[in-house]
């Protein structure tokens, strides 16, 4: 398959400084920072960005081409990698990692936007000359003037086995998603082919970005005030950015009343925050808070009833974003750094207790495309152990008639159901809620009790969601 296919990651020879064609030069070096650095896209264009508006002179329309030319490359790779295979005599794990990166940003730009054929083939050409030399380029000439022989579909006739023969392969082809991915989304929707070609799609679209509105510190009214904001869909304090525009230029949003996150995961705060609870409701639990955007939520839920909010983060630098992300909340609230499997606090501390656990991220392959490309099946069996530790702790952490979620941005089934089922067998006197009702207005929440939520039937990420009472 195609993820398998490229040499394993090494350090790039050095190449010149750019000189032209500044949006190019950008995009290779943001693909560059992925591959030999483990970067992720979303956390280094954003610097290379500012770094060019300031030095280069970048308008709105260059940084749209930048972050389509690396996003869209990125969320196509193993399309394009199958493309160029057929257009390259050697095998394309044989093909240096630089020149393979501008080969795909040419076929991005052939295959995927609408920027004229020749055009995409000159400037491809002419960033190769410049960033690996004249002789690479004339291979990137070559192989690109294969590339523009044909259309995205026309390619994909040739590349992609007929799916009667080998439907994951060809969906894996055609969606640009590493089989063992598609097999395990196909798995999670409950299989048949229904929604899993829309699930793949909505995986290779660009994202909206939701606010969230802080309670008691911002309101949902306040932010729809700014320009190109529209309602979020179904939390009531989410507001969606039109195409382009920027949170930074928010005030709320520098102010730290109100932050960016994903309609998904304001769903699954809200519902813990919401779910009917017996007795005092004075002490709250994010036992693995960070980076901090549902910690900021439930410090301030918390804060509008009068409780307490404690954000443990194994991580001191991701503790650190916990505690910006809860600066200013009014209510009492505190932070520290603390491992979830070995919890410093007593049993039978809290009221209610998120444990937004850590996974493959599978549910946020939108965001984070070049995740596909790095996780691999064996990833699973590491974290395994650490899901079910974290959920132990969890049912440990709570009191007698609280209330535990369990949260994780994937739907593969190893890390939900399957992990939930385990546990609780560990943990009789538990019962399951149907978290259903706490999620009013969302459609398509399957049988219950727990929730799974799909960017193809929500535009959210896809979080899954189970709550969980301790009834002794």
């Amino acid at each position: 398959m195609s993820e398998q296919s490229r040499r394993p990651r090494r350090p790039a020879k050095p190449y010149r400084r750019p000189q032209k064609d500044p949006v190019r030069i950008l995009a290779f070096e943001a693909l560059r920072a992925v591959d030999e650095r483990d970067a992720y896209a979303n956390l280094v264009l954003p610097p290379l960005l500012r770094k060019a508006r300031e030095k280069d002179g970048f308008e709105a329309r260059d940084a749209a081409l930048a972050t389509e030319l690396v996003y869209g490359t990125l969320r196509r790779q193993g399309t394009y990698d199958a493309v160029i295979a057929a257009c390259v005599d050697r095998p394309l794990r044989e093909v240096d990692p630089p020149v393979l990166d501008v080969l795909s940003l040419g076929a991005h730009q052939l295959l995927g936007t609408r920027i004229p054929t020749h055009a995409a083939v000159s400037a491809s050409v002419e960033l190769a000359r410049v960033v690996l030399g004249d002789g690479r380029a004339k291979f990137v000439n070559a192989v690109l003037r294969k590339v523009a022989q044909d259309d995205l579909d026309g390619w994909l006739a040739k590349v992609a086995p007929p799916y009667d023969e080998d439907p994951e392969e060809h969906l894996a082809v055609v969606h640009s998603h590493p089989r063992w991915v598609v097999s395990a989304l196909w798995d999670s929707l409950g299989g048949g082919r229904a929604g899993i070609e829309e699930l793949l799609e909505a995986d290779n679209e660009r994202p909206e970005v939701t606010l969230v509105a802080r309670p008691g510190r911002a309101t949902a009214e306040e932010l729809l005030r700014e320009e190109a904001a529209v309602p979020g869909r179904w939390s009531p304090y989410a507001v969606r950015l039109a195409e382009g525009g920027e949170p930074g230029a928010v005030t709320a949003v520098r102010e730290g009343r109100a932050g960016v996150q994903d309609e998904g995961s304001q769903l699954v705060a809200l519902a813990l925050a919401n779910a009917p609870l017996d007795g005092p409701d004075g002490t709250w639990l994010d036992g693995c808070a960070g980076p901090g955007g549902k910690a900021a939520l439930l410090a301030a839920l918390a804060a509008e009833r009068g409780a307490a909010l404690l954000a443990a983060e194994k991580q001191p630098h991701r503790a650190g974003l916990v505690a910006k992300a809860l600066h200013g909340n009014p209510g009492p609230y505190q932070v520290i750094t603390a491992d979830g499997t070995r919890p410093p606090w007593r049993p039978g501390s809290f009221d209610r207790v998120l444990m937004d656990v850590p996974c493959t991220g599978l549910g946020a392959l939108r965001r984070r495309p070049e995740a596909r490309w790095r996780r691999r099946p064996e990833d699973l069996e590491n974290f395994g152990p650490l899901q079910r530790g974290l959920l132990r702790t969890a049912l440990d952490s709570v009191r007698v008639g609280g209330i535990v979620a369990y949260a994780t941005c994937s739907p593969h089934l190893a890390e939900t159901r399957a992990v939930v089922a385990d546990v609780l067998k560990q943990y009789p006197e538990t019962e399951l809620i149907d978290a259903r009702p706490l999620l009013p207005g969302v459609p398509a929440l399957g049988e219950g009790p727990d929730v799974q939520l799909w960017p193809h039937l929500h535009g959210t990420d896809a979080m899954y969601l189970a709550l969980v009472r301790r009834t002794g």
